[in-house]
């Protein structure tokens, strides 16, 4: 058990990773955040729809008495995560709600005080609300790491590998963010290192509570549900607010190659 929790432990820490990518020397700077943001999008965008959304769907489908009926179970939970974080978006009153704007923020735009003030405050919204999604991500993700290390450590080296590597971008789009909107690179760095903290808190609390319900029709509309999340969180979150930054082919290019990452990483397994 001690060996399957350092290895959930292990998964999660590579948050810490991205998070001191993203507040080392500058961290602020327009390209860099274009980049951080755009490549966690193509992580979450990837991992939702190739790897949480069919796993969810298989696992509802093996639960059920035909394929067809799984799917759409799966189809359903996936837009009822779109529609549960849409409508957290929305009970946002308009005047703070960082979302709510009229045309882009550019750099002529930040020289003016109160449109600073309003990107920064978008800008820590963002950090936060990935912070927050991730944290409960990670939360079925540390548990599955878990179980699959106490059923075979040796098996379970290469998915905390694949979670390791697609945690260190997650954890830069976290810090970012925070870093630019406060000023503070430990505020920034502790954010980013606590969403990731929450696979070893999933795995433990996974074991003590939901071991005997997340084996079955659970666990996989909470995956194809997970997966609704973090795809209205990159499109919603990361992807406007990265758009902001002027550097529209850094974000394409980050978005492609963070998707070829979680390619990368699934592909091994």
């Amino acid at each position: 058990m001690l060996v399957a929790f350092l290895l959930t432990l292990l998964a999660g820490g590579a948050t810490t990773i991205g998070a001191a990518l993203g507040v080392l020397g500058r961290g602020t700077g327009p390209r860099t955040l274009a980049v951080g943001l755009g490549l966690s999008a193509g992580v979450m965008l990837y991992v939702s729809f190739m790897e949480l959304l069919p796993a969810g769907a298989e696992i509802l489908s093996a639960a059920e008495s035909s394929d067809g009926r799984g799917t759409a179970l799966a189809v359903g939970a996936f837009f009822a995560g779109i529609a549960l974080i849409a409508v957290l978006d929305r009970l946002v009153p308009e005047p703070v709600n960082p979302h709510e704007f009229e045309g882009r923020t550019g750099p002529e735009d930040i020289a003016h005080p109160s449109a600073e003030q309003n990107h920064r405050a978008r800008l820590l919204r963002t950090g936060m609300v990935t912070a927050a999604v991730l944290a409960l991500h990670n939360l079925p993700e540390g548990f599955a790491t878990f179980a699959s290390a106490l059923h075979s450590p040796e098996l379970a080296i290469p998915v905390v590998a694949a979670i390791a590597l697609h945690n260190i971008p997650e954890g830069i789009a976290v810090a970012v963010p925070v870093r630019r909107a406060t000023g503070s690179r430990s505020k920034a760095f502790w954010l980013a290192t606590f969403s990731g903290l929450a696979e070893p808190f999933g795995a433990v609390l996974g074991f003590l509570l939901l071991m005997p319900f997340l084996d079955g029709p659970l666990m996989g509309a909470m995956l194809a549900g997970t997966a609704g999340v973090m795809v209205f969180v990159s499109l919603d979150e990361l992807l406007p607010a990265a758009e902001e930054t002027g550097e529209h082919h850094a974000v394409i290019y980050s978005l492609i190659g963070g998707m070829a990452v979680m390619a990368g990483t699934l592909l091994v397994l």
